[in-house]
């Protein structure tokens, strides 16, 4: 399988390591049972059928293996992938280079498609739907439409933010997969599995004191696995004990649920600066110095998950469980300190 990545990825240590472990069969994939069995199915119709895959849609929180599963999607076609992200494409020109180099049955893997300009997005239409695409030539009075042909292709878009998307692109998605958190049995093996291709053993004690700290998360788990493994070469250690293991996550200051500085910070903002809400998204971001964003897609939903905070429409509120642990002061009641109603995603 041919695989062109036309991104620079942010840590190139930790993307080679990802790729060393990144399993390269669905069978291997751990985890979202339900989603990779329903594209086995997809993928081996498709295979009978001598078509190209439907597009898919890869949803979810970071970090849960989109960027794996779209590998494995074109291993298991046997066709080549080309990657990129939606920040890189900010002109149409650079999608349809992409576009006209595919063959037939390539699969184009766009992560954070959510963040392609609506002018770039546009050039998706026709593609995904007649695999084709319109180029103007010249300006003005004389510019003019060129008409080309493309291979069948497979586009398969990741996103942490499906609500972004643009009704028209999210309708041409013939199939639509959400990733889920992963229980901590599944991390422990994915933790075992891991610290093998590291060369370093970890015993069963140790990796599932890594598991239930790593918020659900594989890439997580894998981080801290190999934080753990420092510790354990500086100590002369030959295995990862439960012993290293506390003492790597305790200087790392990650507490028993997963939650590291940041989220602490986030709450005790919440609860204490703000009376436990409602609090805006951009007003917590510049209060704890982070982007918001990064607050909205990486700490947000953990923290909702694990019933600490709820959005409403007029912001975050922190919930009593969440004020019964951050609160600095008595707080009373069975609930955030505010009652609004919440707003759609929280219902489900």
């Amino acid at each position: 399988m041919r695989i062109e990545l036309l991104n620079t990825p942010a840590d190139a240590l930790e993307t080679r390591f990802e790729e060393q472990i990144r399993p390269i069969r669905m069978l291997d994939f751990a985890g979202q049972q339900r989603l990779t069995d329903n594209l086995r199915v997809f993928i081996s119709a498709a295979k009978m059928r001598g078509d190209a895959l439907d597009h898919v849609l890869l949803s979810g929180p970071p970090g849960l293996g989109k960027t794996t599963l779209a590998h494995i999607i074109a291993a298991e076609m046997g066709s080549s992938i080309k990657a990129t992200s939606g920040p890189l494409l900010d002109k149409a020109g650079n999608l349809a280079g992409l576009l006209t180099g595919l063959q037939k049955g390539d699969v184009l893997f766009i992560d954070e498609i959510h963040r392609m300009p609506p002018a770039v997005e546009e050039y998706l239409y026709s593609a995904m739907e007649d695999f084709r695409i319109d180029i103007m030539l010249d300006s003005g009075p004389s510019a003019r439409a060129v008409q080309l042909r493309i291979e069948p292709f497979t586009l398969v878009g990741a996103t942490t933010r499906s609500g972004l998307l643009t009704s028209p692109l999210r309708a041409r998605f013939g199939i639509n997969s959400r990733f889920d958190y992963y229980s901590a049995d599944l991390l422990e093996k994915i933790i075992i599995r891991a610290s093998g291709i590291l060369g370093i053993g970890v015993d069963q004690d140790a990796a599932a004191e890594i598991a239930g700290r790593s918020r659900g998360t594989p890439r997580i788990a894998n981080r801290l696995l190999r934080r753990a493994r420092d510790f354990a070469q500086v100590a002369d250690a030959p295995l990862i004990t439960r012993s290293i293991a506390m003492t790597t996550l305790d200087c790392l200051e990650i507490d028993e649920e997963g939650l590291d500085d940041m989220d602490k910070k986030i709450m005790d903002t919440i609860v204490n600066k703000f009376s436990g809400g409602p609090v805006g998204a951009a007003s917590l971001a510049v209060s704890v110095g982070e982007e918001q964003d990064t607050i909205e897609e990486v700490y947000e939903p953990y923290l909702i998950q694990a019933g600490y905070i709820a959005r409403t429409p007029r912001g975050r509120v922190a919930t009593r469980r969440a004020l019964l642990r951050f609160s600095v002061q008595e707080s009373r009641g069975d609930g955030p300190l505010f009652e609004f109603p919440l707003e759609d995603d929280q219902r489900q």
